[in-house]
């Protein structure tokens, strides 16, 4: 054992380069060192970057209405019945007064401050210091960049507005906006019959009465006003009040329609016609929304297919040292990602090889730099320093690399010399 402890140096100077380990060389003149801290951090993710946008069809709303056209109603019927010589009026329930609920397909309008430092250049108010509309998707969300999903569905507009506000605080961006509704498409009443303009009426943070919606559908278009009925189709009950009826009493001109009723005027006094208009429609809006699911659900696969098999650019991060697996990390569509999620998501640092207080980010210098490569460093020795590696945005063409331990570089040493010792050690015996 004497004999081999004493050969060691020899046989590793006499072995040129047994083995070669990676490290960042704070000494190369080609490289600044860059400690991360708070105001370093700002200065990290000042770079400009705009992730890149996943297609339309992931943000289409399948539960959309198209206005229905005149020759999608139902036809006029061959033989008209006897009209009776009454007509009972009857009316739907009261709907109760309550503020607007958000729903699926409706727009939110939302409106940020210009920014007013270097500071809030990056992040939402980047990209949102001017007016930006989302739409309410399936799920009951808007997407907001760098702030993510915020869920708005079934919300008054107070609520959502204080949705929005926890969601900005919880990112650590100025809360400072303003919050409206720009399209109106989640509740709707569908006008058809003798009026001038069939069609989908929405139902605003106003409330939509009858004679309004007849007056927004072009008005009533009949023969004679004495011969015709306004039906209303509310939750499988139907309801009809004479046309000449209507005219003359206010406060049927004043019934409060709600979201999904189905009017349809007519001259013949045929309540099975305005049910199966009803129907129809409810049928008919039904089966373009499957197909809207189907040609969505097969663009979403091509897109998938596409991305998997390398069709589509994608930016990438390189992870290399002492991490849990080498490899690229695929850099999200439509929000960044920071250095945490890259290093976390492959599994961290190698507890028994890694220098947790050897973590840096490598990147390509602004053009105005002095050095064109910096590294940035986070020693993680100290947790708290971890920190910020959660807000240290990532860029395309990064590498996160991790230093090795000092006793890891000595132990493969060994571990590729003791052959070559094991064999010095036979000669010299």
């Amino acid at each position: 054992m004497r004999k081999l402890l004493l050969a060691l140096p020899l046989v590793i100077s006499g072995c040129g380069v047994i083995y070669t380990t990676q490290s960042v060389d704070k000494n190369n003149e080609l490289v600044q060192v860059i400690e991360v801290s708070p105001s370093t951090l700002n200065q990290a993710n000042a770079s400009y970057y705009k992730p890149k946008k996943l297609p339309a069809v992931f943000k289409q709303v399948s539960g959309q209405a198209p206005t229905i056209a005149p020759d999608s109603q139902p036809g006029a019927i061959e033989t008209r019945p006897a009209i009776p010589a009454t007509i009972q009026t009857s009316v739907p329930p009261r709907a109760a007064r309550s503020p607007y609920l958000i729903g699926v397909a409706d727009v939110l309008l939302l409106a940020t401050p210009a920014p007013s430092t270097q500071e809030e250049l990056t992040g939402l108010v980047a990209s949102q210091n001017k007016r930006q509309g989302y739409t309410v998707q399936d799920d009951g969300s808007i997407a907001v960049p760098d702030v993510g999903r915020i869920r708005v569905a079934e919300m008054t507009l107070e609520q959502a507005e204080n949705a929005v506000f926890a969601a900005l605080v919880d990112r650590q961006i100025d809360p400072k906006f303003s919050l409206e509704i720009a399209e109106f498409n989640s509740q709707r009443v569908s006008l058809a019959g003798s009026v001038r303009t069939p069609m989908l009426a929405p139902i605003s943070i106003q409330p939509l009465t009858l004679q309004d919606a007849l007056s927004v559908a072009g008005g009533v278009v009949v023969a004679d006003p004495a011969y015709a009925v306004v039906r209303i189709n509310r939750d499988g009950q139907t309801y009809q009040i004479p046309l000449t009826e209507l005219r003359s009493r206010p406060a049927l001109q004043k019934t409060r329609l709600v979201g999904g009723d189905a009017i349809f005027v007519d001259q013949d006094y045929r309540i099975d016609q305005a049910r199966a208009h009803a129907a129809e429609a409810l049928n008919l809006a039904q089966m373009r929304n499957a197909v809207r699911r189907a040609n969505a659900a097969e663009a979403r696969a091509n897109f998938q297919s596409q991305l998997e098999l390398g069709a589509i650019k994608r930016d990438y991060v390189y992870l290399a040292g002492e991490v849990t697996r080498q490899g690229r990390f695929p850099l999200p569509f439509e929000t960044k990602a920071t250095l945490a999620d890259a290093l976390y998501s492959e599994g961290g640092v190698q507890n028994d090889t890694g220098d947790i207080g050897e973590i840096y980010l490598i990147r390509f210098a602004p053009k105005d730099a002095e050095k064109p490569i910096i590294a940035l460093h986070i020693d993680a020795g100290d947790a708290i320093n971890l920190l910020m590696a959660t807000r240290l945005e990532l860029r395309p063409d990064d590498i996160v690399f991790v230093s090795e331990q000092k006793v890891t570089t000595w132990n493969r040493v060994l571990s590729q010399s003791l052959p070559t010792l094991n064999l010095a050690d036979r000669v010299s015996n």
